[in-house]
């Protein structure tokens, strides 16, 4: 039987699917739809900044809500899979701001829950498949949807659609893979109350390294924020409304899905902690860039270095969280999430004004990554 005849092939394929619509959909097709909602909808960066970071609040709570309430890991799944794909629909209507508000408040919620159930979800179905790279391969799914919302975009901005058609058309798209990988999220009772019980809570003791982790990790949160949220504004700002701009949104998320395939090598040649410290410098040198000289060729490597790291940040900073509890460091990373998320709610209130109010926001970003990425590498006694 080939691989892809497998039905853990297509588990893993129905993974990728979820994650590419709660995050590349769910989470992230605000930023290239961002432009030409100020456009044609009257937003205005300031306006945008509250959008995105309401979106950012609903994940910190999703994220939150997540660790008490106990729903089985596959009906958090299809339904918040289900309710990404509406939410996406409805901001194609012509909403008072404060509806569109919370729209993308609840869209936050569903892909914080996504997001956990699915990474629950792959080590409980995946792991015994003894083909690692298909756990891999459903993280390639955020990558893979932040490029598919950026290509689609990039389209649309090409034929002068309205901001509405792309709101419906991802949303449609959300549901269509909805409805294609449904069936595939399905487990015996039996893994999931193991499930379950493998979430319970566990006494965990805390120390200086391990509220070093989580102020570093909440950096990280504040610091990738601001590209994350505007690199496409940034981008078409820089070339004079060039239709060149959408491809910067293309590029992060192709560096995204590279960085998936890099990681392990990195890991195994420098370590988790020292590979958490060279992604927080990479993406302070990409913060950096487009704040000093914004042109095509910096914002390019600021996709790259940022779309390049996000991913993996939370990889290796995993890692190190059960490095540091040697066994179950669920308290800890819940600890560590709740502060990256605190963290990308604050960035987009740092930028005020037009688009040329970028330089500092992204300078003081470059500076809080940098820096922790130097008091990561700090010993404590």
């Amino acid at each position: 039987m080939s691989l892809r005849s497998h039905p853990v092939f297509f588990k893993a394929l129905a993974g990728l699917g979820a994650l590419a619509v709660a995050m590349g959909i769910g989470r992230f097709a605000f930023t290239p739809v961002l432009p030409m909602m100020i456009a044609d909808a009257g937003l205005d960066i300031r306006s945008g900044g509250l959008l995105a970071s309401s979106n950012y609040l609903g994940y910190l709570l999703g994220a939150l809500s997540a660790t008490f309430f106990r729903l089985p890991v596959t009906r958090a799944i299809r339904f918040g899979l289900l309710f990404t794909g509406l939410l996406t629909v409805a901001m194609a209507a012509e909403f008072p701001f404060t509806v569109w508000a919370v729209l993308r408040f609840l869209a936050g919620v569903c892909s914080a829950w996504v997001l956990i159930s699915v990474s629950s979800w792959n080590i409980d179905n995946l792991q015994d498949a003894q083909r690692p790279w298909l756990g891999n391969l459903v993280f390639v799914g955020v990558g893979s949807g932040v490029t598919g919302a950026g290509l689609l975009c990039l389209a649309l901005v090409h034929w002068h659609a309205h901001s509405s058609v792309a709101w419906l058309v991802l949303g449609l798209l959300a549901l269509g893979i909805t409805a294609l990988a449904w069936r595939q999220f399905e487990v015996p009772a039996k893994a999931e109350n193991l499930a379950h019980k493998s979430a319970s809570p566990h006494t965990f003791r805390w120390n200086a390294e391990a509220v070093r982790m989580v102020v570093c990790y909440g950096a990280y949160g504040f610091g990738y924020i601001l590209p994350a949220t505007f690199l496409p504004v940034m981008a078409k700002a820089a070339l004079n409304g060039s239709p060149v701009f959408g491809w910067s949104w293309v590029v992060f998320g192709l560096a995204a899905i590279a960085s998936v395939w890099l990681a392990a090598p990195a890991v195994r040649w420098l370590g988790a902690r020292k590979s958490w410290v060279m992604y927080h410098w990479v993406m302070g040198i990409g913060v950096a860039l487009p704040a000093i000289h914004a042109n095509l060729l910096t914002i390019l490597i600021a996709a790259l270095c940022v779309g390049g790291t996000f991913i993996v940040v939370t990889v290796v900073a995993v890692q190190d969280a059960k490095r540091l509890t040697k066994g179950d460091a669920t308290q800890l990373i819940a600890a560590m999430t709740s502060a990256f998320a605190l963290g990308q709610v604050v960035g987009p209130f740092t930028v005020r004004g037009g688009a040329d109010s970028f330089e500092w926001p992204l300078l003081l970003a470059a500076t809080i990554l940098i820096g922790s990425g130097a008091l990561l590498l700090k010993k404590i006694d």
